[in-house]
């Protein structure tokens, strides 16, 4: 992926509001990438370690975390302390908390 995309890809995510969450698909349809998911989580793994991108606000469709091991656990706990909920099988309700923009 071009870095431009990778560009687009973050503009997106940074516009994700605190306490809420978009998918990967989502944030690839907006980035003007659809049918890229994958890419978006390319473009999010590639970031620096102190980026102000809020990369933890981007589940999978099922709305569940897809990161292994401690950063899995990382993405729980920044969006635990936004105030996002998970159930007893690690799931947000997307239906509660997915951002949806206007226009």
């Amino acid at each position: 992926m071009a870095a431009g995309r990778w560009q687009r890809v973050h503009a997106v995510v940074r516009r994700i509001p605190r306490g809420r969450v978009a998918t990967y698909g989502q944030v690839a349809t907006l980035a003007g990438l659809p049918g890229a998911a994958r890419q978006v989580g390319y473009a999010l793994h590639a970031l620096p370690a102190h980026s102000s991108v809020p990369w933890h606000r981007v589940l999978n469709a099922r709305g569940v975390i897809s990161l292994p091991g401690g950063t899995g656990l990382e993405q729980r706990m920044r969006l635990e302390a936004e105030g996002v909920r998970f159930d007893t099988r690690g799931r947000v309700p997307l239906a509660e908390v997915q951002w949806r923009p206007r226009g």
